[in-house]
């Protein structure tokens, strides 16, 4: 019953990606009516077709949000303006906090990890209960980069989406302005978000059935080969997990040693030794690298220190026989008076340090 559940649960979120998918490539081939919307000094909003046309309001609109609902009411043109189209939010800057970060141009991979991380030290809200968004990102000297950042809180942009949502939208973008790189005032995407599902009248009915079923039973097909391939790799370790216990129980019934030795060699080789990591990950970092912390705890090795390059040394690591999956466990940083980054990161060890006998 376990294994049924699971399949269904793991065939309902694949239905889904399917149909968030058909729904995303049907936007790109229609062309939506895009509604902006812009919000005023008092706490209103205005709203106006960025491309009006025949039948359609040409008369921009405003009106406050009371329980998310337009008050005053909208007219029979506007609600038919609003259903099915593309709402852009632009924001005032009275409750939006923008920065200017600065990166080593090694950290454009890991913007998106690095920038949540500090989102709570950025804002006064947390990752959970901000929104936010970054521009590109612009190089400058000393191989470094800088980002314009802009967040707003989550409870400013709720009420929006859930009004797009009561309009029949179809999608819903909201951006602030943010201050650039040079200093001049740019807008900063902080949520682009589909409202439309598979139940969405947008795309024809038979492209849906059609897609969502060749994804259906390339599901099924899929998920036959996962259960079935697994039920026969289960076998196949249980099997080889008892072949090895009599091997075992026969290694020791033809020497006649009970003892603890054996246990004791077995645990030497597979537990990662103190020494030989830290002569490992000094064979590893480079010359220019200091580590002030290392700690082990089970597998897994972390090393904060300094550095001149703190992105190369999770390829150094990748690239070492001894570790694995190296990643940063905290943000690079750098100091006002400090040349160097300090880092954080954190690999699993290999844990193997010799040959059985």
């Amino acid at each position: 019953m376990a294994i049924l559940a699971e399949a269904r649960q793991w065939f309902e979120q694949w239905i889904g990606a399917v149909a968030s998918t058909v729904d995303v490539v049907a936007g790109r081939f229609m062309r939506r009516r895009r509604v902006e919307l812009d919000e005023n000094i008092d706490g209103t909003f205005t709203a106006r077709l960025a491309v009006p046309k025949d039948g359609s309001p040409s008369t921009p609109v405003s009106f406050r949000l009371d329980h998310d609902a337009p008050q005053p009411p909208l007219s029979a043109d506007w609600r038919a303006a609003f259903d099915g189209s593309r709402i852009e939010v632009r924001l005032r800057s009275d409750h939006v906090v923008s920065r200017v970060l600065d990166f080593p141009s090694q950290a454009g991979d890991f913007l998106d990890g690095m920038i949540r991380a500090q989102v709570d030290r950025l804002t006064p809200w947390t990752a959970a209960d901000a929104v936010f968004g970054w521009g590109a990102p612009q190089p400058t000297s000393n191989d470094r980069i800088e980002i314009a950042f802009s967040a707003t809180s989550a409870a400013k942009v709720d009420p929006l989406i859930r009004l797009a949502r009561r309009l029949g939208a179809a999608s819903v973008a909201v951006s602030a302005p943010g201050v650039g790189c040079d200093g001049a005032t740019q807008q900063v995407t902080l949520l682009d978000r589909s409202l439309r599902g598979l139940a969405g009248p947008a795309v024809p009915r038979l492209l849906r059935i059609g897609l969502v079923s060749t994804a259906a039973a390339a599901a099924v097909s899929l998920l036959l080969n996962i259960y079935l391939g697994g039920w026969l790799q289960s076998e196949q370790q249980d099997l080889l997990h008892r072949i090895s216990q009599r091997r075992a129980t026969l290694r020791l019934d033809a020497n006649g040693d009970s003892s603890g030795l054996g246990l004791l060699a077995k645990r030497k080789q597979t537990t990662p030794s103190s020494v030989m990591v830290l002569e490992a990950i000094s064979r590893v970092l480079p010359d220019t690298t200091y580590v002030t912390e290392l700690r082990i705890e089970g597998n897994k090795v972390q090393a904060v220190g300094m550095t001149q390059d703190a992105p190369s040394l999770i390829r150094l690591l990748e690239q070492s026989p001894q570790f694995t999956r190296a990643t940063f466990f905290a943000p690079t940083t750098r100091a006002a008076n400090e040349s160097a980054e300090r880092f954080h990161v954190e690999a699993n060890i290999t844990a193997y340090f010799g040959s059985g006998s």
